[in-house]
């Protein structure tokens, strides 16, 4: 098979896949007969073919996929104008501290923000596939250790958390906020358009070996990780999300 046509079955594959595919999954198309660095090379020379279109092929955290490009956005939204209700500040806060800070326990984010997490919004943020408890810390009660998911990597169009936008290590979660807001995909509850447009996106089941994987800690957070916010004192709980 010459490169024209191993581009093809590629090309087609990624496009009619409802979910990103693996460089694993992509072998099995080539029975094998394509080793993995033939296959990244051809997957930087189809990035490099649909430059300039409205799609493009990215590397996620889960895989491989075609999806819209952000500028194509306004124009897609046209075809649903129904909007999703938005999350609370009080949940876009928790995740944010929860990309930012992660593995922390719900503990850990009530100390952060001031305020007292409802189970309410945790449960969402899981229902939603954006966050998970990955362990325990070993402390009294073993409250559980959260930290984000690859399904959240891939609504906002990440390979890695090595890729999140920068914040300065003393600011608060709305740095935190306004950093992730740079992706309304997420904020909106809507992950950019892919192909095909109108198929599911289940949860994969494999991510690419160079993409780092959360992993439980004990005890608090590391001398490393950057403080968000100093804890201010008792506040009220938060309102229903």
């Amino acid at each position: 098979m010459n490169t024209q046509e191993a581009k093809r079955v590629l090309e087609t594959a990624l496009i009619c896949a409802a979910a990103p595919l693996t460089l694993n999954e992509l072998r099995t198309l080539f029975e094998g007969e394509i080793g993995a660095d033939t296959l990244r090379q051809l997957l930087g020379e189809l990035v490099h073919d649909w430059q300039g279109r409205g799609v493009e092929l990215v590397a996620l955290a889960s895989g491989w996929r075609f999806q819209s490009r952000p500028e194509m956005r306004l124009y897609l939204d046209r075809l649903h104008p129904e909007k999703p209700p938005r999350y609370s500040r009080a949940a876009m806060e928790t995740l944010a501290i929860v990309a930012y800070r992660q593995p922390v326990t719900r503990g850990d984010i009530e100390d952060i923000r001031g305020v007292t997490v409802s189970s309410q919004i945790m449960k969402q943020l899981e229902d939603r596939g954006w966050i998970d408890a990955i362990g325990y810390r070993e402390a009294p009660g073993r409250p559980a250790l959260y930290a984000t998911t690859r399904q959240f990597l891939d609504d906002l169009g990440l390979a890695s958390l090595s890729d999140l936008p920068a914040i300065d290590g003393g600011a608060g979660p709305q740095a935190a906020i306004d950093a992730l807001a740079a992706h309304p995909a997420l904020i909106d509850d809507a992950p950019q358009a892919r192909l095909p447009l109108d198929s599911e996106d289940p949860a994969a089941t494999e991510a690419p070996p160079d993409v780092p994987t959360p992993a439980p800690v004990d005890g608090p957070a590391g001398p490393d990780t950057p403080a968000l916010l100093t804890p201010p004192g008792d506040a009220p709980t938060d309102p229903p999300a």
